[in-house]
């Protein structure tokens, strides 16, 4: 039973190659749910100012937290504190699909830039089911969907993608 211990005097074996992927697994952080971000601000001036902030984002194409930050100071956004509460309004924004947060790489550094979000930027959306003649109900119930719990969110079903 050497081999389910992963230790001994040559590879891994089996056991241990299970167990660190389970350490691995379980020692990750939960990752924020931006659906339930704090804005900090009333509903409805959250809304006046992520439209100004997405007005900024729409002209100016994707931009860095710094620039945007800079356009937001220039329009004189109102409700808008600091660069910290922009920040919030920015994750709140991309929780609700308003703006997405997209990563750059630019040599050996990172540039995350955030630009509008637009339908088409979807990964999820393939351009072969839209042209599909069969209406939204029925391409569902093709793809073997149920309604909206967890089937809705994932990969269509072997069986029904064989059918199409």
């Amino acid at each position: 039973m050497q081999f389910l211990r992963g230790g001994g005097g040559g590879g891994g074996g089996l056991g241990g190659t299970a167990w660190e992927v389970l350490r691995r697994h379980f020692s990750r952080k939960r990752a924020v749910d931006v659906r339930r971000i704090n804005p900090k601000v009333p509903k409805e001036e959250a809304v006046a100012i992520s439209g100004r902030l997405l007005q900024i984002l729409t002209d100016h194409g994707p931009l860095t937290v710094g620039n945007t930050w800079n356009h937001a100071k220039d329009a004189g956004i109102s409700g808008l504190n600091s660069k910290t509460h922009m920040k919030i309004l920015l994750k709140w924004m991309t929780g609700r699909r308003i703006v997405k947060l997209t990563c750059a790489h630019v040599g050996n550094a990172k540039r995350f830039l955030y630009s509008p979000y637009t339908e088409n930027s979807d990964a999820s959306t393939t351009e072969s089911s839209s042209s599909s003649p069969l209406p939204e109900a029925k391409k569902d119930s093709a793809r073997g969907f149920k309604g909206k719990g967890k089937g809705a969110r994932g990969q269509p079903k072997k069986q029904a993608a064989a059918l199409q």
